[in-house]
């Protein structure tokens, strides 16, 4: 069911205000506007005709922007049918990776630079640590999401990181499992993705890889950048480890509410009234209390766009035994475990199929009569900029009943 408000309908009312007052990046411009057209006149779409009671139904076609509240579950549900084969029969773990608020603003203006580099220093710490005979001593793999945004969609960058508890021993002849209900030790993985990660940020600047600007300007200065390290590096930085998910079936769960989630859903979006958008949030410092926010539209719109990409940069990752020129190694995984591969449902299913499976509700039966089918009748081709969606509508019909 359609939530009553959507980013889109915030977008419309003030987007077009907000551009006029603030210079936006290209990326964010491009979201914008795909996320006002999304399910609209302006991408087209298709008719659909009941072959039993002729009832008839628009449908519009998606932006499929990454960054579109309306457009992920289906890409999620595609994507987790991917991830079927790469579960293992063990205990998973849940460890997240955060910097700290002093550095937010150096990634906000250098996303590219900065994320990438969280990634490297959070696979690195972790898979150093896993392989220290002192600790696991084995060979790991794993899956990590970035997420930008706190509950109130202010910046706050980390890294979520999904282990199975264990991994190849050294020479690759067995498996070595990690204790039950624990993984590494924090403290040790904090330190270390403290050091990596200011080794590396270090580095960038001195490559020159790294801009600043605005409130950041000052950071252009050597000194002013070494004694930003300095205050950084004095301070213990946090990871956190969950409690462990259980099994492969907790793991899946997990993943589809994280993998794909964007800054806020259209969900927990309650008003937008007298240019003013209120959404409720949740306080995890409170015990997850749930509160609401107020935002004047143009800040609202300010956050959602501090979340946007750059083009291009993939935000879902799997290293060690998960990545891509490893795959193989999963089956002798599974061999040393006992167990089988998994037979992968077909990834074949059309839109209908799909949406079905993820929502239980079926787009083929018609909302009329509910005994027909409904079928392809009469595409619609985008919206001319001088016509209402009403009217873009009826003369697609008219042409096509025309033409029949």
């Amino acid at each position: 069911m359609r939530p009553p408000l959507e980013v889109a309908d915030i977008f419309r009312q003030h987007g077009y205000d907000f551009r006029l007052k603030h210079p936006l990046l290209p990326e964010q411009r491009r979201v914008m506007r795909a996320i006002e057209q999304c399910r609209t006149a302006a991408l087209g779409g298709h008719v659909e005709q009941c072959d039993a009671c002729g009832h008839q139904r628009i449908a519009y076609n998606s932006c499929r922007n990454r960054h579109c509240p309306k457009c992920q579950s289906l890409a999620k549900a595609r994507w987790l049918q991917a991830r079927l084969d790469d579960l293992l029969p063990v205990e998973y773990f849940h460890v997240v990776f955060t910097l700290p608020e002093q550095l937010a603003a150096v990634a906000l203006q250098n996303k590219r630079v900065v994320y990438n580099l969280l990634f490297s220093a959070a696979s690195e710490t972790l898979r150093t640590i896993a392989a220290d005979p002192r600790h696991l001593g084995a060979d790991i793999g794993f899956l990590a999401v970035l997420h930008t945004w706190d509950q109130t969609l202010r910046h706050h960058p980390h890294l979520h990181c999904v282990v199975p508890g264990g991994g190849l021993s050294v020479n690759g002849a067995g498996w070595r499992s990690s204790r039950p209900g624990f993984f590494l030790p924090v403290n040790v993985l904090a330190r270390l993705f403290r050091r990596l990660f200011l080794q590396g940020l270090e580095s960038a600047y001195e490559k020159d890889k790294l801009s600043f600007h605005g409130a950041c300007a000052f950071l252009a200065q050597p000194t002013a950048f070494k004694r930003l390290l300095k205050s950084v590096r004095a301070r213990e930085w946090w990871v956190y480890a969950k409690p462990p998910f259980g099994g492969p079936a907790q793991v899946l769960a997990y993943l589809g509410r994280y993998t794909h989630r964007v800054a806020i859903s259209n969900h927990r979006l309650l008003s937008l009234k007298h240019g003013k958008v209120t959404f409720s949030w949740r306080d995890n410092r409170r015990g997850q209390l749930r509160s609401t926010i107020t935002l004047s539209a143009d800040e609202f719109i300010r956050r959602f766009l501090l979340h946007v990409l750059p083009r291009g940069f993939q935000r879902i990752r799997q290293f060690g035994l998960l990545a891509n020129r490893r795959r193989g190694e999963l089956a002798r995984c599974r061999q040393l475990l006992g167990t089988t591969d998994q037979t992968v449902e077909s990834m074949c299913q059309d839109y209908k199929s799909l949406y079905q499976t993820v929502t239980g509700t079926s787009l083929q039966h018609c909302p009329a009569c509910r005994t027909g089918t409904m079928k392809f009748w009469s595409p619609l081709v985008p919206l001319r900029n001088n016509s209402t969606p009403h009217q873009h509508a009826a003369a697609i019909v008219s042409q096509a009943i025309d033409s029949s």
